[in-house]
């Protein structure tokens, strides 16, 4: 009604959830981000910045971690949309295969690269199931660490596993928001099921795309437990130096230089995802 005064309601619901992000997450974020600047008396320098730059592990760290965004991201979309169509389709059993579709949800990401190197080490399920069939007569060296193909392959399976849930959920939620007219317009005019994809799920879709882009993005920027569950020391991410830098050098202000290069990287790729993957309003509402 006019002149009737707004409801604070929303806001004293929106507060809890503020204030959490703001004391364990901004917070700790800026700071980090300051201590990024200092050296170790605590004056400001740039010292720590060049000190990453320089390191002898940081060109390989920063390749990694791109390449499995690269990598990943496509396939995880890829599977995940396959998963969606497939629950949205309202096939019979389509409910028992979004549990089985969401069990990785429930299983943290140090648990999740265990559970892979339990498969792809020498003596693992994998070998053992190939030298029972008689494929092989010899273990075969999947995690070589002479091989770094090998190992992002491998990086690759674990977290296409373990997180694709995520996105399979977002654009589930999105294509049951989409209205069932669109896809019966679609059937009256013989669209095929590539043709309702390309001309009614993926523009409707939007909206989820880019959410799903954008979360996945950032949490493959600060991918760590798997890789170092199967790589080891084979190989490096951004994250596993800050970790490096942090527990084994000591050196806190080198440590918060990596995690702000990830932040403002996450940063970066949130901005071109907006930006190359505009919403309409229409879309929105």
């Amino acid at each position: 009604m006019r002149g009737q005064r707004p409801s604070w309601a929303p806001y004293a619901l929106l507060l809890p959830s503020l204030v959490f992000l703001a004391v364990f997450f901004a917070v700790p974020m800026v700071r980090a981000f300051g201590l990024a600047f200092q050296d170790a008396s605590g004056d400001w320098s740039l010292a720590s910045w060049e000190t990453m730059f320089g390191d002898a592990r940081f060109r390989e760290a920063l390749t990694t971690t791109l390449l499995l965004i690269v990598i990943i991201i496509p396939v995880q979309f890829a599977l995940a949309m396959a998963m969606a169509l497939v629950i949205n389709a309202r096939l019979k059993f389509s409910g028992l295969w979004l549990y089985i579709y969401a069990i990785p949800l429930g299983i943290s990401e140090l648990a999740s690269g265990i559970i892979w190197y339990a498969i792809f080490t020498q003596q693992g399920w994998l070998n053992s199931i190939l030298g029972d069939l008689g494929i092989l007569d010899r273990p075969f060296i999947f995690l070589n660490y002479q091989e770094p193909a090998w190992l992002i392959f491998v990086i690759v399976l674990a977290e296409a596993w373990r997180a694709t849930s995520i996105i399979m959920i977002i654009l589930v939620a999105g294509l049951q928001g989409i209205p069932r007219d669109y896809f019966e317009a679609a059937d009256v005019f013989g669209a095929t099921a590539w043709q309702k994809v390309r001309r009614v799920i993926l523009p409707m879709l939007r909206p989820s795309v880019q959410v799903a882009l954008i979360l996945r993005t950032i949490l493959a920027f600060q991918a760590f437990g798997v890789v170092l569950a199967l790589a080891g020391s084979g190989t490096t991410v951004l994250s596993a130096e800050a970790y490096r830098w942090y527990y084994d050098i000591r050196d806190s202000s080198v440590a918060a230089a990596y995690a702000s290069l990830i932040l403002l990287l996450s940063i970066v790729s949130t901005v071109l995802i907006l930006v190359l993957l505009p919403v309409r309003e229409e879309q929105m509402g």
